[in-house]
């Protein structure tokens, strides 16, 4: 289940309206404001490190329209998973950083933005070693490439390392490098869902505002 509550920054630092004393049509760093690649570049340079020195990995961050304004997304995870307690920390230090990096060199994102800091769903890719480590004991689909060609093989993760991943499948256990395989994909197992807690995108966040125009 979702669980919502306040890590919004719609104004400026403290609740103040943003200034806006640069030039038209250009943040106050200078960067036009069509340039998300640069934007996204740097939340990334000061969200990162918080992340980091939290302890967590940063899964993903993108920036988005949602409406009048930006929605700054970031997705962390760790060994064990994350709790909404944990998802509460990291957001309010990321908003912090946020607010010191934009008094000290202006506006990261032009206008008004929210900030959105989640645990990784149940339905995002398992692409990295330590995606497929965080989810030893669930069944996964994932495409095997080969010589004759890719097929789709269904398995439970049973062990995953920096190179390998097994796997229980119906013809028995396999182990591939990951340089064989494509993204993996967790399988909802609904005989399970009463038994563990499947990843739900535990959710830091003010509205359900439907987002508009996303931009990654």
């Amino acid at each position: 289940m979702t669980q919502r509550g306040r890590a919004t920054r719609p104004t400026g630092p403290s609740g103040r309206p943003r200034r806006s004393d640069g030039p038209r049509g250009a943040d106050r760093g200078g960067a036009p404001r069509g340039d998300l690649a640069a934007r996204r570049t740097r939340l990334r340079e000061v969200i990162e490190p918080v992340v980091t020195a939290a302890g967590y990995d940063l899964e993903d961050l993108s920036v988005s329209r949602a409406g009048r304004r930006h929605v700054v997304r970031v997705i962390v995870d760790a060994d064990g998973g994350i709790n909404l307690d944990a998802v509460a920390d990291v957001s309010r230090a990321v908003s912090a950083a946020l607010d010191a990096a934009e008094e000290a060199a202006g506006d990261i994102v032009a206008g008004e933005y929210q900030l959105e800091v989640s645990s990784p769903g149940v339905d995002r890719p398992l692409t990295l070693p330590r995606h497929w480590r965080r989810n030893v004991g669930r069944l996964v689909k994932v495409t095997v490439r080969g010589e004759a060609g890719d097929r789709q093989l269904t398995g439970r993760v049973t062990a995953a390392d920096d190179e390998r991943v097994e796997l229980e499948s119906d013809a028995g256990p396999v182990t591939h490098a990951y340089a064989e395989l494509g993204p993996g994909r967790v399988q909802v197992e609904f005989s399970r869902l009463d038994d563990e807690d499947l990843g739900d995108d535990t959710d830091i966040d003010d509205d359900d505002e439907d987002l508009e125009d996303e931009e990654r």
